[in-house]
């Protein structure tokens, strides 16, 4: 090909630059008038330093190219997952780190938090934050690791691809397991939170599982969109959505004199906030289930640091998401659960009244099925890669390729209709899929993954000795919350159907049900 266009007189030079060699190669074919010098300068995050800058023609100046630079010139990247990547089908790294925070803000943002005031009443103010912020800097560290681990690992996609790093096909096929069933469980959630917010805005105007059915056909349209770039402006209009829903009705929460649900009092009514709860260990176990959920978007980062544009950004990205996510939480479950006590919604946004719950869920709406998009989009897409991983179809705008993709964007969307109609108890879907397979994703994973990166080093000194207990620890707790909360969660479920708090495909409301769905509140 070379040669036939220098014998047609196009003035052009032709490299082959290998960035990565070991363990796949990334390779980058380039065009450019021999006058200049292209020298491709990479981050030496993302490149070995023997790697780190490549020359090309010995008679050229010199041209940076930038991943957040379009290049004048026309680029084929071989990516280690994607594998050639042309201006014939989708751009899949094609995502900015500001993009990033968002998709990383919104993937936790959304479910998670209307959960928390209720687990502070099972909890107890001070070990609920206790909780919350324990949880919060393990994932957190949980997080950084996945960017550490495909920085490492450049063919690694998903926690699925890291599971047969470290332990061959049987990690592989555990782990891949878990990450379907944890997603379709989160968005048959979504799906759930998007039938209360139809409920709460129309007053119950139809049949619930009606309203459930409309969520999952627009969570479909959407997820079928096939980049993460191109939802990224979507993640920042549901993320103001969801904020602008959540702070009114913290505002209003303030304002009201009791909650809707809290009984008339005969003289003034005060709110019956703790300290610390009473709980029992299964009710303890399945309200940290709760906090688990909130902070369980870890999983999604492997998929998000692989479209990203320009990966070395991802610890910037993340550390900018978290404490967005963390104060939040902390924000909004402190206040709401202060002035409502016990008598706080699940989800809380029907904390204050009708009037104002109506306005809540007009505003969250929008955000609540971009959550459900960002939570059906990353399972369908998993599916998607293991099909069609190596193919020229792939990258290519191919019946086969739409086929597939639409395919796999139906097949979970479907799936986690299911699940969304056959558990139709909001606090208790949170939890269980916490306690399940939020804590199997977010915990004990990455202190495997920093243990087989770092065990073989020869430099065992403090810092090594203190990772290595940490990385256990990690491990420990991880194992500890899954089983006891999953536990936990069954035997609430176990009794809130025998007080008929939900039943499967039912039409009744289920947007005034009261937290956190455990029997004491059911009486």
């Amino acid at each position: 090909m070379v040669n036939w266009l220098k014998g047609h007189g196009f003035p052009l030079t032709f490299a082959h630059i290998d960035l990565y060699t070991k363990p796949h190669p990334l390779i980058v074919y380039t065009t450019f008038p021999p006058s200049t010098l292209a020298t491709v300068v990479m981050s030496s995050d993302t490149v070995p330093p023997q790697e780190k800058k490549t020359a090309i023609d010995e008679n050229s100046s010199s041209l940076e190219k930038s991943p957040s630079q379009p290049a004048e010139s026309s680029d084929i990247i071989e990516d280690a997952v994607f594998g050639r990547v042309t201006g014939e089908g989708p751009n899949y790294r094609s995502l900015g780190w500001i993009a990033t925070i968002a998709l990383m803000t919104k993937t936790q943002i959304g479910l998670g938090v209307l959960s928390i005031p209720a687990s502070f009443d099972t909890l107890g103010i001070i070990p609920g934050i206790f909780c919350l912020c324990t949880i919060g800097i393990i994932t957190t560290w949980s997080s950084y690791m996945v960017g550490v681990f495909k920085r490492n690992h450049p063919e690694v996609y998903s926690i699925d691809d890291a599971g047969y790093k470290m332990w061959g096909k049987i990690g592989r096929e555990i782990l891949a397991v878990a990450f379907m069933l944890n997603w379709i469980f989160i968005s048959g959630s979504a799906m759930l939170g998007i039938s209360i917010g139809f409920n709460a805005v129309s007053q119950h105007a139809v049949c619930t599982a009606i309203f459930v059915a409309i969520a999952a056909l627009l969570t479909l349209a959407f997820a079928s969109i096939r980049t993460l770039s191109k939802i990224g402006f979507l993640a920042w209009i549901g993320l103001f959505c969801i904020m602008t829903a959540i702070f009114t009705v913290t505002i209003a929460v303030t304002l009201e004199k009791r909650p809707a649900v809290a009984p008339m009092p005969l003289v003034k009514w005060e709110s019956d906030w703790k300290l610390f709860g009473n709980p029992t260990a299964q009710q303890a176990f399945a309200a940290i289930g709760c906090h688990v959920f909130a902070f369980a978007g870890t999983p999604a980062f492997f998929s998000i640091v692989a479209e990203m544009r320009e990966p070395q950004f991802y610890t910037r990205a993340l550390l900018w998401s978290q404490a967005v996510v963390a104060t939040v939480y902390l924000v909004i479950g402190c206040i709401v659960y202060v002035y409502c006590g016990s008598y706080v919604a699940s989800p809380a946004l029907g904390s204050a009244g009708p009037v104002i719950k109506r306005i809540c869920y007009g505003f969250a709406l929008p955000g609540l099925l971009v959550t459900a998009m960002i939570v059906t989009h990353i399972p369908a897409k998993y599916i998607f890669l293991r099909i069609l991983r190596g193919s020229e179809h792939l990258h290519r705008n191919s019946l086969v390729h739409w086929g597939t993709w639409l395919g796999c964007t139906g097949g979970v969307t479907v799936t986690a209709y299911i699940i969304a109609s056959a558990i139709p108890i909001f606090g208790s879907l949170v939890s269980l899929i916490g306690s399940t397979f939020g804590t199997l994703l977010a915990f004990q994973p990455y202190g495997f993954m920093w243990l087989f990166d770092n065990w073989a080093r020869k430099d065992r000194g403090k810092r090594w000795k203190f990772m290595v207990g940490w990385s256990v620890f990690v491990i420990i707790v991880g194992t500890l919350i899954m089983f006891l909360g999953t536990w936990g969660t069954v035997l609430e479920i176990r009794e809130a159907s025998k007080h008929k708090m939900g039943v499967p495909w039912s039409c009744l409301d289920n947007s005034n049900q009261v937290a956190p769905d455990l029997p004491q509140h059911t009486g």
